[in-house]
């Protein structure tokens, strides 16, 4: 049963990163494989040989030095101790069928430093892929895209030492103010909600949920803007009393003052 519950949950990993990955990618491409790309096109991601494989991505790119390869990257929730031949498979297909340079990269989206082997060292046989962990990443340089689908990204990246509270709330609102539609956010709110799980933040999310869902819901309400906008005119007419203090100290005429500082000649005489 454990199994069945660890495979559904995976799943819905993968669909996540599988629905948002083509319009996150150029800042994982950027910020966590650190590659310069400068032009990208699709590829069949189903590749039959003697069996049946679909890769997370593939990518025919071409980088800033014009160098052409493909691309592939595997997203990983958690260390699997046969993923270097899963790769190396991956790897021998790809390279059977496009005769090209292939480059790959597994981004552990998990939490911690992945514990996965990286290569194979045989007599007459080497191979190896990148292994990177999301976790690695300052998760402010996600929350400062321009993509909802980047930032959520955010929130498996590294805190630093915020509070994950603070920080939670900070992806919440940021996800929010980019959303297109009320539809969109709740799709993003509920991936984000999932995406939780691989760091163990549920209740820091329900607590930075809560908190996000009450501002907005205030800042909508008529009586809340109402209240605003007269706090807004209180502060004014407090600034306004202080000129025309100082100003009537300096023996100025009580007409003048009202004028300057548009108070009624009345309130100026009597400061």
């Amino acid at each position: 049963m454990a199994k069945i519950k660890d495979s559904n949950r995976t799943n819905r990993y993968d669909k996540i990163f599988r629905e948002n990955m083509e319009i996150a990618l150029p800042g994982v491409i950027r910020y966590l494989l650190g590659l310069d790309i400068v032009s990208s096109e699709e590829v069949p991601d189903e590749i039959q040989h003697t069996k049946e494989r679909k890769p997370d991505l593939l990518k025919k790119v071409v980088d800033a030095d014009g160098r052409n390869y493909i691309l592939h990257i595997e997203y990983q929730a958690k260390a699997d101790k046969d993923m270097v031949y899963r790769m190396a498979e991956y790897s021998i297909m790809l390279q059977w069928k496009y005769r090209t340079d292939i480059k790959q990269y597994v981004v552990f989206i998990g939490a911690g430093s992945p514990k996965m082997t990286e290569s194979i060292e045989k007599e007459d046989f080497y191979f190896r892929y990148h292994l990177l962990s999301l976790s690695s990443v300052d998760y402010k340089i996600f929350l400062s895209a321009n993509e909802p689908e980047e930032k959520l990204l955010a929130v498996l990246a590294d805190f630093k030492n915020d509070d994950p509270v603070i920080a939670l709330k900070s992806i919440l609102t940021e996800v929010k103010s980019f959303a297109k539609s009320d539809l969109a956010e709740d799709r993003y709110f509920n991936q984000l909600r999932i995406l939780v799980q691989l760091r163990n933040l549920e209740t820091q999310f329900d607590e930075a949920m809560e908190t996000v869902t009450k501002f907005f819901k205030e800042e909508k309400d008529p009586l809340y803007k109402r209240g605003e906008a007269k706090g807004k005119e209180e502060g004014e007419h407090l600034k306004a009393v202080a000129i025309a203090k100082e100003l009537k100290s300096e023996g100025l005429a009580n007409d003048f003052i009202a004028k300057t500082t548009k108070l009624s000649i009345e309130e100026v005489e009597k400061l």
